[in-house]
Parts: structure tokens; C-alpha cells; sequence
């Protein structure tokens, strides 16, 4: 059985809340991942994902220089690094997305994508 901490990324891609959609996006491609955890200090406020990106730029044509804020998923769904992969996957795939911030002691410890849990299952 392997766990959360087992296969997450202990160095996530962050931003702040005022990071424009476009800086997010440079920021993601040149770490070859698919989200941002959104933090102010030490608190998680956020996650903004290729998603959020692509949502952005459809619903408004200068999405580009607007903040994460305005499309980033506030308050997202956390696992405890202890949490078994296959549960972590089941989140994943009950709430529709594919990155789930890593949380322990109301500290941000980590990011998990469903690609590093499927591959632990594999």
C-alpha cells in the first residue's frame, strides 16, 4: 500500500492571488506541471490549473493580465500525506479534477496529481 507521500511533488509551482493568469501559465509550462497552488504566506487560498487557463482565456479575451483570483478554485478539496493512493485517486476522480494539495498540521507539505497516483497503483 502506498500513500500520498509516497508519490506527491514535496516542492509545488505557487503563486499569489494577484499573479496574473498569464504569469501562472509561463510558470507552469516552464515547470512542466498542470497547477499552482494559490498562497498567501503559509495559507493555502487556492488552486489554479490548466483548466483554470483554458477557462480564462475562453470566457474573456484579456484574461491573460487578470489575476488567478478571479478563476482559481478557492478552498480546494486536501489530503493528509498518510492518505492511501487509491483513496486519493477516488477523490480525484469523485470531484472532477486532477491535483489535490498535500496538507498536514494546516501546513502545506505537497501537491498530488492523478498521474502519480495512477502510476503508484500500476
Amino acid at each position: 500500500m502506498s500513500t500520498v507521500s509516497d508519490v506527491m511533488s514535496s516542492t509545488p509551482v505557487t503563486v499569489s492571488r494577484a499573479t496574473t493568469v498569464a504569469e501562472a501559465a509561463t510558470i507552469m509550462g516552464e515547470r512542466r506541471v498542470g497547477s499552482a497552488l494559490v498562497m498567501e504566506g503559509d495559507s493555502l487560498l487556492g488552486i489554479f490549473t490548466e483548466r483554470d487557463v483554458l477557462k480564462a482565456l475562453g470566457e474573456h479575451f484579456d484574461a491573460a493580465g487578470h489575476p488567478v483570483s478571479e478563476w482559481m478554485t478557492a478552498d480546494p478539496v486536501t489530503v493528509p500525506p498518510d492518505t492511501d493512493t487509491a483513496v486519493a485517486l477516488k477523490t480525484m476522480l469523485d470531484g472532477n479534477f486532477r491535483h489535490l494539495p498535500v496538507v498536514e498540521g494546516g501546513r502545506v507539505v505537497g501537491v498530488v496529481s492523478m498521474r502519480d497516483v495512477s502510476a503508484a497503483q500500476s
